[in-house]
């Protein structure tokens, strides 16, 4: 259609162009407000008039394509060659300001959001454990969006007869696509177990949002300010959920038994290593009097083969001088050394006990704590033992534990001698790249 086509547009004289739609994106100004697909008469000396946070656009036919002026709010301004850049020079000087010209006027809202609720219908989602067993989803949401940059807008679409539904119906077949394709490969992407989905609803929100945000501004023009899914929902009556649901829970049921075994032997080994470690300390603090008591028994032992020896060296039941004076010989040179022994062991006893008592500092006073363990109590452990069972992985932050002191049961994370020992330790950094091989020089 031509600039000046008089018979076939609508409109001719006009005083105001302005747009009064309380709620919108793109709207078609026409005559009076009529919808129409057809460009309008307008009359230079017209005024326009644009508000904050709009831009009016006035688009042109042409053989090769479409032109356009652009206006943005706040604007109140009575239309003029001058004012019409690309306009003026369609039409050149000739035609001055008194010919009417055709064209399409779009307002296009900078400052309003679109909300755009959508449905994905049913689609097999599988846990990446059991691929066998495929369970039909469906999820709803919606999302808001706006325009921000109305340059890139319009070159992603044809302004000429812009409809907003076909618009909005284009942007939810999108959605619907990518939504699909994101929750599909969320359980292995995320590591979400399907059957706990529901649970992490916030953690896919994220990834279909990361996923649409480039989709709404390349292919659309537009700029995704929300997605909210209000809704990922697997149909529990579908022969694919009661097998995962039965597979799943056996799994849980015999993971949750073996490490309930594990724990438990492990708290009993710990038990025993506390028990040992006790014992011995004991047995160190009273070394000094075992060895002392050892002492004793030997000179006892020494005293009793004495004995023997003097009174098997008379030969007979009568009188033996010789055996006699032999006796009393070894006698006097037995009990010399038992004399001098008892004095040594009396004089160790004073030369090595008394400092002893000194030097040895007593027994340290050890933390102990008891551990609840499927409702039972265990322990007590030393605060070294429940240490490396929190570095083991057998308590932690939400396991029940007590010591001395303690008013109550409390978890192990809250309380502060074992808070740090949660704190997760940093990855270890990636292995440097190796340089390559400078090959030798002939």
């Amino acid at each position: 259609m031509g600039l000046f086509s008089k018979n076939k547009a609508e409109g001719g004289i006009l005083d105001v162009i302005r747009c009064d739609e309380p709620d919108y994106l793109v709207w078609k100004w026409s005559p009076a407000g009529v919808p129409s697909r057809r460009e309008n008469a307008i009359r230079w000396g017209s005024t326009l008039r644009v508000k904050q946070g709009e831009v009016a656009v006035f688009v042109y036919r042409q053989n090769d394509g479409k032109e356009m002026d652009y206006f943005e709010g706040p604007l109140d301004t009575t239309l003029k060659t001058a004012n019409f850049p690309v306009l003026s020079g369609i039409l050149g000087s000739v035609f001055g300001g008194e010919t009417p010209f055709q064209a399409e006027i779009y307002f296009i809202n900078l400052a309003g959001n679109v909300r755009l609720p959508f449905f994905v219908p049913q689609f097999d989602v599988s846990d990446p454990r059991f691929l066998d067993y495929a369970v039909p989803v469906t999820v709803k949401g919606q999302l808001l969006f706006n325009i921000t940059d109305y340059k890139s807008f319009i070159s992603l679409h044809r302004m000429m007869q812009f409809d907003m539904d076909d618009f909005a119906e284009e942007v939810r077949a999108s959605v619907v696509r990518y939504t699909k394709s994101v929750v599909t490969n969320a359980p292995s992407k995320g590591q979400i177990p399907l059957l706990q989905i529901e649970r992490h609803i916030d953690e896919v929100t994220t990834l279909v949002e990361e996923r649409l945000r480039s989709v709404l501004a390349d292919d659309f023009g537009v700029n995704l300010k929300r997605l909210d899914l209000s809704e990922i929902a697997l149909d529990k009556d579908s022969e694919g959920y009661a097998d995962l649901y039965e597979v799943t829970t056996a799994q849980m049921t015999e993971l949750t038994r073996a490490r309930t075994e594990d724990t438990v032997e492990r708290l009993r080994m710990g038990r025993e290593v506390e028990f040992k470690r006790q014992n011995l300390g004991a047995e160190t603090d009273y070394f000094a009097a075992h060895r002392l008591n050892q002492q004793t028994e030997v000179a006892k032992i020494a005293a009793e083969s004495l004995g023997e020896m003097g009174g098997g060296m008379g030969g007979g039941d009568g009188l033996n001088p010789a055996g006699m004076m032999a006796g009393m010989m070894l006698g006097g040179a037995v009990g010399s050394n038992m004399a001098g022994m008892m004095n040594g062991m009396m004089g160790g006893m004073q030369g090595t006990m008394a400092p002893q008592t000194s030097q040895t500092p007593p027994p340290l006073t050890t933390t102990m704590y008891y551990v609840a363990v499927n409702g039972q109590q265990t322990g007590p452990f030393a605060l070294e033992v429940i240490r490396q069972m929190i570095a083991d992985g057998r308590i932690v932050r939400e396991t029940l534990v007590w010591k001395q002191g303690m008013p109550a049961w409390e978890q192990a994370g809250a309380v502060t001698e074992l808070a740090p020992c949660f704190v997760p330790v940093p990855p270890v950094p990636p292995v440097p790249p190796v340089p390559p091989v400078v090959p030798p020089q002939k």
